[in-house]
């Protein structure tokens, strides 16, 4: 097991000697510290307010906005402050909340010696206490949230596509929200607008929040295929613009602003506990915060060697994060029409699988046909029913395209006809 170590925030300017020193100490392990910079105040309280807590706060004082606001700020999350003061910088510090001062050229010894009076050590995987990041939604105003992901080039997005088709063909108000790293629902859309999408809607709930009123502002609508349309990020580099936090709080407006949520992501669920890395897990956070609340995974299957190879590895991690076997749909994507051998692939599935307890769940894999969508893909025309209807009854059956939901806990209890036994007169049996 992993010894404890400090998580330092680091806020000052890039050349700074003490900031270069104190990152090289750290990656050297001379200090048993993982260091994090920052750019911003801003910056220094979406860590604060992130899922993982933080030893101790090293600022340069000669920065604008190191004030009282930003120590107390980060005093309540029991991280400590270490203020490096110059000439040009003198104030009473430890009034306004610091709890160490340390010269310009502090040594390792004296950052030590802080570190040992005033801060706390860090285990993997430890939780911040404020518990922010967890989604609180009504239940009877939650949306039916669907997340879609598998390997590489199985055909996750626009199995997405179909997904969202499916479910506005079924009346419910929907929205396809494109959550990959390397997004690509804008291309496959024909979108050459820049207004709206992922990033200004979680970037809108950093200090507010959106209302339902104002929420379709940050999407398009696709009038062929009946849905809304979110737009992911613009490049991959641009994950550390959607601070946890705030992108809960975008998922929980989302979640109350339509009747279904669809989520084209990634299957890469990485955590600190597992990467060791803080950033790694806050680049994942989408993807795991997406898997553990969605009432349906669906896991595009590539109907070959290495696609039931990438799948068992997509369960492992799922598994990994504690997601119920049971929300688990396969989807076999590209499928042969032969009854003989998509048993073939479904037994292979279920061999691989037989590991994980409850892996069976009571919805049988989805087999969708061989077509080229490319056509359809790029005329932005609807999907044919050879495509959606497959993933309708899958979604049916799991509950996701109708019934009533009942609070159970935090989990909702599917229920279907007949299960209540109320005849047609209204009264029970």
């Amino acid at each position: 097991m992993s010894a404890p170590r400090y998580v330092l925030l680091g806020l000052a300017h890039p050349r700074s000697p003490w900031f270069r020193a104190t990152a090289q100490w750290s990656n050297s392990g001379a200090l048993p510290a993982e260091f994090v910079k920052c750019l911003s105040p801003a910056e220094v309280i979406q860590r604060l307010d992130g899922a993982k807590p933080a030893s101790a706060l090293i600022v340069d004082a000669g920065l604008p906005g190191v004030d009282r606001d930003l120590f107390t700020s980060a005093s309540e999350h029991g991280c400590a402050v270490f203020v490096v003061a110059n000439e040009h910088a003198q104030r009473d510090w430890v009034t306004l909340g610091a709890n160490v001062v340390l010269r310009t050229e502090f040594s390792r010894a004296e950052l030590l010696d802080g570190l040992a009076s005033h801060a706390r050590l860090v285990e993997r995987g430890d939780k911040a206490p404020t518990g922010l990041d967890q989604i609180v939604v009504s239940p009877l105003q939650r949306a039916s949230l669907v997340m879609v992901t598998g390997g590489g080039g199985a055909g996750v997005s626009t199995t997405a596509i179909a997904a969202a088709q499916a479910l506005s063909a079924a009346g419910k108000r929907t929205v396809l929200v494109d959550l990959q790293l390397q997004a690509e629902q804008a291309m496959l859309h024909d979108v050459t607008s820049s207004t709206g999408g992922l990033q200004m809607f979680v970037d809108a709930h950093r200090a507010s929040t959106v209302t339902a009123e104002h929420l379709r502002e940050f999407c398009l609508h696709v009038p062929a295929r009946g849905y809304d349309l979110m737009i992911g990020i613009r490049r991959a580099r641009f994950w550390n613009t959607i601070r946890p936090v705030a992108f809960s709080a975008a998922l929980n407006t989302l979640l109350g602003g339509y009747d279904a949520v669809v989520c084209d992501v990634g299957s890469d669920f990485e955590t600190e506990s597992i990467g060791g890395s803080m950033d790694v897990e806050e680049r994942t956070h989408m993807a795991r915060t997406i898997a553990t609340e969605a009432d349906c995974v669906l896991i595009v299957v590539h109907p070959s060697m290495k696609g039931l190879h990438t799948t068992n590895r997509i369960l492992v991690d799922l598994a990994d994060i504690a997601v119920p076997a049971d929300r688990l749909i396969p989807v076999f994507n590209q499928s042969a029409k032969a009854p003989r051998v998509r048993a073939g692939y479904t037994a292979a599935l279920a061999e691989l699988i037989s590991w994980r307890e409850g892996a069976h769940s009571a919805v049988s894999p989805v087999h969708l046909p061989v077509r080229d969508v490319d056509a359809f893909v790029r005329n932005n025309e609807r999907f044919p029913d050879s495509l959606t209807q497959p993933i309708s009854g899958a979604l049916s059956a799991a509950g996701t395209l109708g019934g009533v939901r009942t609070q159970r806990g935090d989990r909702f209890v599917r229920l279907r006809p007949g299960s209540l036994r109320v005849k047609s007169t209204g009264v029970s049996s």
